[in-house]
């Protein structure tokens, strides 16, 4: 089958290999599926494209949002309050630290990042740890019940270390434009490698 490229919205194959291609488009059945060689509407590939772009930029704060320790290390500070150390149980202690944490800027990444009291405590010394430190805290993500070095590579700070933040534009959907990318690219060349749609079979 070989490649024909230089009238690519007409057709991917040459003549002689859409030549055969219509034949057997001709001899086949299959129910009636193979009657028609018509064109995609193009104002349904333009609802395609408005599809897809809505859904990323609906998505946008939603997706592949990392928790890092500077979201949790408030809620690690506020365990050794009393009314937290009171508490009866894990759950009332868990809805007070929230309760105490509510109002800030984070209110919607706590919410789709929600940790208990053994998520707390497994973490805890390990953000103290970074604290004690003086590192940035948004450097580094909470990955289970492990804090390690987030896996970004920003600027340089002006002491040479290495801002490991998430950028803004990079939310866990950069991998799927890759990915719709790749699949709308193949999608064409399967259509276009299909007799062109002047040509129509029996009717």
């Amino acid at each position: 089958m070989a490649w024909k490229t230089d009238a690519p919205m007409v057709s991917l194959t040459d003549d002689s290999t859409n030549y055969r291609n219509e034949e057997l488009w001709e001899r086949e059945d299959l129910g009636g599926v193979t009657t028609e060689n018509n064109p995609v509407p193009v104002l349904v590939v333009v609802l395609v494209f408005i599809t897809i772009i809505t859904a990323f930029l609906v998505t946008m704060p939603l997706w592949g949002q990392r928790p890092t320790a500077a979201l949790y290390a408030p809620y690690v500070h506020s365990m050794d309050k009393p009314e937290v150390l009171a508490a009866k149980d894990d759950v009332e202690a868990m809805k007070l630290i929230v309760a105490m944490n509510k109002g800030t800027p984070n209110d919607g990444l706590l919410e789709r990042h929600p940790v208990t009291m053994d998520d707390l405590r497994m973490i805890r010394d390990q953000v103290t740890a970074l604290e004690a430190k003086g590192v940035d805290m948004r450097d580094y993500s909470v990955v289970g019940d492990r804090v390690v070095i987030a896996n970004f590579e920003g600027n340089f700070r002006p002491d040479g270390t290495r801002m490991r933040q998430q950028p803004w534009w990079d939310k866990g959907f950069t991998i799927d434009v890759f990915y719709l990318s790749n699949f709308l690219l193949w999608v064409f060349i399967v259509i276009k490698r299909l007799p062109p749609v002047t040509w129509q079979p029996r009717r």
